[in-house]
């Protein structure tokens, strides 16, 4: 077998073959026994890029396994640089779908090593992806003991999140703002503000905010795109399902076959763009289709699923009350029929509707109808007669004035 010893023509022999031959290319970079100073900054770069090329082959173990290898190559560099590399690497694990449970064992052993090797700076960069909002605090105020603001603005960030899981949207935003103001009195990476903003993004569309939350997708998309990021994809997404909320799903596919839109062409944008044809057209039909074929980009992605749940409501009232209005009195199964929707679906909603005032109605559940009352038209009497109460407390009230002056 070849060997490679650690140099950038090495590296540069990587970058230019397949992905398997630079793998093991840069496998065996890693392991040179050299430890110089060149040598040490070239097995960097080497680690760097088989990160990016295991992520791309979505081999979390491999990445696991490539963490632990690395433990001898740690004691020969600063602890801080240390850092940035098993930072990276969880991250780069992160990114790989369905490796939840693996991340956590990868802290748990990283925390178990750093307090065997007393790596206190380290611990502390690993113990916010095992601990959760119990710990934070404590965390917090060793961090800023140490005055370290960019890991003060990754604990804010992630504080942010577990609020947001947890559905507490005024923390949420409180922790957000603490990592705004953090982030303001240093330099942040790109990667970093784009994270600030598209969790701002999803607060603000949380708050029914959709325009602004729009602006910070847009922002984080921008710094996704620059650094070639897996996240852009879903900043656009998000950007997307702005659009559909404020009603401007016209606006989808031109955004979709943009220049920047054309390089994330795929089933995410496949899915929004089926709701936003389901949303013009309001049919109800292509909405659940577009639900059915596009389950992993739509259900299963909670930010995208909770706003589209309000707006399959928002569709199924505006096509009752079209369908409803031409009656006095009407079939509930009937009305089931033309919308193609399950009896007892469409009498739950009718329902709720009803007790929304929606419109004026009564179900009728032993007959099974729906009756429809005119809409109650209000008496003009009742105006003209708040307008004259009105008009005599004012005469009331100037004769009082007039009275008192004369009495005096």
């Amino acid at each position: 077998m070849v060997s490679y010893p650690a140099t950038t023509e090495t590296i540069s022999l990587a970058l230019e073959a397949n992905s398997s031959e630079a793998i093991q290319i840069l496998y065996q970079v890693l392991e040179d026994p050299s430890s110089s100073p060149e040598a040490l900054r070239v097995k960097e770069q080497a680690i760097t890029n088989l990160c990016d090329r295991l992520t791309e082959e979505k081999r979390g173990e491999d990445l696991r396994t490539l963490l632990t290898k690395l433990r001898p190559f740690f004691s020969l560099i600063p602890k801080a640089k240390t850092a940035k590399i098993v930072r990276g690497i969880i991250d780069a694990v992160a990114k790989i779908p369905g490796t939840t449970d693996l991340q956590i064992t990868l802290c748990k052993e990283m925390v178990q090593w750093t307090r065997a090797e007393k790596r206190t700076f380290l611990r502390q960069r690993n113990k916010e992806y095992v601990e959760a909002l119990a710990l934070l605090s404590t965390l917090v105020k060793e961090v800023r003991r140490l005055d370290d603001k960019l890991l003060l603005v990754d604990i804010d960030l992630l504080e942010s999140k577990l609020h947001f899981s947890l559905r507490n949207l005024p923390k949420a935003k409180a922790a957000l703002t603490a990592a705004r103001t953090a982030a303001n009195a240093i330099y942040v990476p790109p990667a970093q503000q784009g994270t600030i903003d598209l969790q701002s993004g999803i607060l603000h569309a949380e708050e029914k905010d959709y325009k602004t939350g729009y602006s910070y997708f847009f922002e984080a998309f921008e710094s996704f795109n620059a650094l070639g990021d897996s996240r852009a994809v879903f900043s656009l997404k998000y950007m997307l399902l702005c659009k559909i909320m404020v009603s401007q799903a016209d606006d989808v596919a031109g955004i979709i076959s943009s220049k920047a839109g054309l390089q994330y062409v795929g089933p995410d944008l496949d899915a929004m763009k089926a709701v936003a044809d389901a949303h013009s057209k309001r049919s109800l039909k292509l909405f659940e289709n577009a639900l059915r074929d596009y389950k992993a980009q739509l259900e299963d992605d909670p930010i995208v699923h909770r706003h589209l749940s309000s707006l399959y409501d928002t569709l199924l009232e505006q096509n009752l009350c079209r369908l409803i209005e031409p009656f006095s009195r009407v079939e509930i199964a009937h009305i089931a029929e033309l919308i193609g929707l399950p009896v007892d679906h469409v009498e739950k909603k009718l329902s709720q509707m009803i007790l929304d005032k929606k419109f004026a109605g009564t179900l009728d559940q032993g007959a099974g109808c729906l009756i429809i009352f005119e809409d109650p038209k209000a008496d003009a009497i009742y105006s003209a007669t708040l307008d004259t109460i009105a008009n005599m407390e004012k005469v009331v009230d100037s004769l009082y004035v007039r009275s008192a002056k004369i009495m005096a």
